[in-house]
């Protein structure tokens, strides 16, 4: 019996995100990672105001003071070269003391207004250490110069979105007290998501969300 030849298989067509990727990104691996993790974050958990930077390179400075390259381990001779930022649907994460202060005052995280926050891109099983996540933090933002940009951009406008009464007197005075409990670190140092992709053999390209701060973080109360 003559046997029937089988069709070719029909290639599947690719995903919009490895669309993306291959007309967005150039051949480095944390160029293509920055991508799919902002495109994770814009359609997955909905941030808005996406942004991508480069992160300043603090060992730059070094040679300035007689140490260069050469003279550094080499697993901190690669540093990440892209942040993200945006603003999440819902606040990530709040200081123990902080949540004690609205608690204290009747005002919920509700209340507040949503906060540009930074995302590091990463890989899994990329080599790290407190050399290069400190450079991190030394490239974001002083809690000085965030406010000055705030200021410039809310200046003439309202920003108590037509509250009124006991509930806006206590957002402005939580405002005014956020920036100097920020500037002193009453509330804890800089924080960022580190986000971790998993695209070594056999991973499935799942992006999981870490959060990291600054030095020592006091311990919650249950």
């Amino acid at each position: 019996m003559a046997s029937t030849p089988s069709a070719p298989l029909a290639t599947p067509e690719l995903s919009a995100l490895t669309n993306l990727i291959s007309t967005s990104a150039s051949s480095d691996p944390l160029s293509a990672s920055t991508i799919q993790i902002l495109h994770n974050l814009q359609h997955q958990h909905l941030w808005t105001s996406l942004q991508v930077h480069n992160l300043k390179d603090p060992y730059l400075r070094a040679s300035s003071l007689g140490e260069g390259l050469a003279t550094m381990p080499s697993e901190d001779q690669t540093i990440p070269q892209y942040l993200i930022s945006g603003i999440p649907p819902h606040r990530v994460y709040t200081h123990p003391d902080e949540q004690l202060y609205l608690l204290e005052r009747g005002l919920r995280e509700e209340d507040l207004e949503l906060e540009r926050m930074f995302i590091l891109p990463t890989v899994k099983n990329q080599t790290w250490s407190l050399r290069k996540m400190a450079s991190v933090f030394d490239s974001l933002p002083d809690e000085a110069d965030i406010q000055a940009e705030e200021a410039s951009m809310n200046d003439g406008e309202e920003t108590s979105d037509g509250l009124g009464g006991e509930k806006a007197v206590k957002l402005a005075e939580y405002y005014e007290y956020r920036k100097k409990a920020r500037l002193t670190k009453e509330w804890g140092g800089k924080r960022l998501l580190l986000a971790m992709v998993d695209r070594g053999m056999g991973g499935d390209g799942t992006v999981v969300y870490y959060v990291v701060q600054e030095g020592a973080v006091k311990p919650r109360q249950n």
